[in-house]
Parts: C-alpha cells; structure tokens; sequence
C-alpha cells in the first residue's frame, strides 16, 4: 500500500518537480484541504506545524506548481488569488455572504472537450465563474428562495 507522502512525492515527480519537504508539505496540504485557500490561508495552516516555513516559499511553491500544472489559481474574487488541486475543467460557486468558494458540475461543451474551437481560435482555459448566496447562508438568514 502507497503511502500519502509517497503518493505525494510520486506526483511531484512526474511532473518533474523536486520533491522537497516545504513541496511536499504545501501539496499535502492542497490534497487534504480542497477549500480553494489563498496562499495566506496556507501559509497560515503550515506554519503552526512547521515555524521556520516563510511566506516567500509558500508563494515560490505555488507558482512552480501552477508553472507544472499540478494546480490552477482561480480568481473568481478579483482580489486574491485562491488555489484549487482539481486541475480538470470545472467551474465554480462563490458564495457572496460567507466567501466559500465551491466546485460545481455544470453540463459544458466546453469543458467536455466538445468544443475545442470558436471561430478558429483554439480553446486553452476555461473559466467558469458563478456567484450567489449558498444554501447555508440562505437558511441562516431564513430567506430562502424558491
């Protein structure tokens, strides 16, 4: 049976990333946390576990694994940048009042590969972004909507 780390590492390695600690310690966290979260957010989560773990690597790391293609920086916010490890096309809910940020299946042509084309140009990102109030925040202001 494969371990979490070595799983970890595996996936570092195939993308030809050197498997350090701080990486494997930042990827790990990505994997367990699917919450979208800013690199503030890990920075924030690491180093209680790890002290000398510095902000400047967390930002480094995160760029080398967009750069790898081993996560995708969603922007639906338009202030911050947030982190997602599902690296497949798939769009996502923002919710206005609590700020969570989820993925959403949503039948798309696009994002099923159908369509890889518009007017000759060739399709190489997909974003697709929707905003609202989640069911929670709804229920908790007692206005839910039919």
């Amino acid at each position: 049976m494969i371990t979490n780390m070595k799983h970890i590492k595996n996936k570092l390695e195939a993308k030809g990333v050197k498997p350090t600690y701080q990486r494997l310690c930042v990827l790990k966290y990505l994997e367990k946390n699917m919450n979208h979260p800013t690199a503030e957010m890990i920075y924030e989560n690491i180093a209680k576990k790890i002290p000398t773990m510095s902000k400047t690597t967390i930002y480094n790391t995160l760029n080398l694994f967009l750069e790898n293609g081993l996560i995708h920086a969603v922007t639906i916010t338009g202030t911050e940048v947030r982190y997602d490890i599902n690296t497949f096309s798939h769009h996502h809910f923002l919710c206005r009042k609590c700020g969570k940020i989820v993925d959403i299946e949503v039948k798309c042509p696009f994002c099923d590969g159908e369509i890889t084309q518009i007017n000759g140009s060739k399709i190489e990102e997909i974003h697709g972004y929707f905003k609202g109030i989640c069911k929670k925040c709804r229920e908790k202001n007692n206005k839910v909507e039919r």
